[in-house]
């Protein structure tokens, strides 16, 4: 009868004798999202806070057609952002009270009276990219330069889509034989344009208009070929925990490091002697 040598289990779970599991790293929850992350919704609240007051000050029918659906696209994005932040928050409840999680929760729906609460969001981004530092926040820009392109060019479209519709249809809306003459036009244009679907049911027919046009349409290209190279770096790219480990070259050996390398040296030095022996 064999007798089998019983393995013992070490304090970390892994069995002596055999390979040890590699501890799996624990993600660590931040309140700070990324940093392009954050300046995008920054500029985001800017720029809802500012629709606001045209709303106010300007009034006119184009206008306010034209800021209302933007002002739902970003009660939809302030939306997903809050459900984001309290799900991935250190402390849900801290997030919801006491760092204004509610406010967030609160200027995300599409009511006009709500919508200055969003001046907390931009408080609080302005907060944390402080903390982190100018330097630390353009070290982390140039480092990840994907995912800033596709935060640049996703607002420069949402940019272009307000900007773009107030400003054909201002060149558009009064000349003869356009067909671009309501917000709704405007905005139908400019989407259709953005997408880079082009049905042409739509098209500017003033110099200036054309011009805005062409604009919108290098716009949305850029747009889906960085977003088309984002997925690819963030498909074909090796997760960390898949690419072997490194040496850390500043950590010192330890002393039985040092004497298992001068004992292998020794080692060495003896087979080249009979080498040379022989050899002679």
């Amino acid at each position: 009868m064999s007798a089998r040598p019983r393995l013992r289990r070490a304090e970390n779970g892994s069995v002596m004798g055999g390979e040890p599991k590699k501890p799996r790293a624990k993600r660590v929850r931040s309140e700070m999202k990324s940093t392009g992350y954050e300046i995008f919704i920054g500029i985001l609240s800017i720029l809802s806070i500012v629709n606001l007051v045209l709303v106010l000050v300007l009034r006119e029918e184009s206008l306010d057609t034209v800021l209302g659906a933007m002002n739902a696209l970003f009660s939809l994005i302030f939306l997903i952002d809050f459900t984001y932040r309290i799900f991935t928050a250190p402390s849900a409840s801290t997030y919801f009270f006491r760092h204004f999680g509610w406010a967030d929760l609160l200027a995300s729906l599409p009511f006009a009276q709500l919508k200055i609460l969003r001046i907390f969001r931009l408080i609080r981004v302005w907060r944390l990219l402080r903390e982190v530092g100018v330097k630390a926040v353009a070290h982390t820009l140039i480092k990840d330069r994907a995912g800033s392109a596709l935060y640049m060019l996703l607002l420069m479209g949402i940019l272009v889509l307000q900007f773009g519709s107030l400003t054909i249809l201002y060149f558009e809306q009064n000349a003869e034989g356009a067909n671009i003459t309501t917000a709704g036009d405007a905005l139908w244009y400019t989407m259709v344009t953005i997408s880079t679907v082009g049905y042409g049911d739509q098209y500017p027919v003033t110099p200036l208009g054309r011009l805005c046009g062409t604009i919108i349409i290098v716009v949305g290209v850029g747009i889906f070929g960085t977003f088309t190279g984002y997925l690819a770096t963030v498909f074909l790219t090796p997760k960390p925990t898949d690419a072997e480990p490194v040496a850390d070259e500043g950590k010192p050996l330890s002393a039985e490091s040092v004497d298992a390398l001068r004992a292998r040296l020794t080692e060495m030095e003896a087979k080249m002697a009979e080498i040379r022996k022989m050899l002679s």
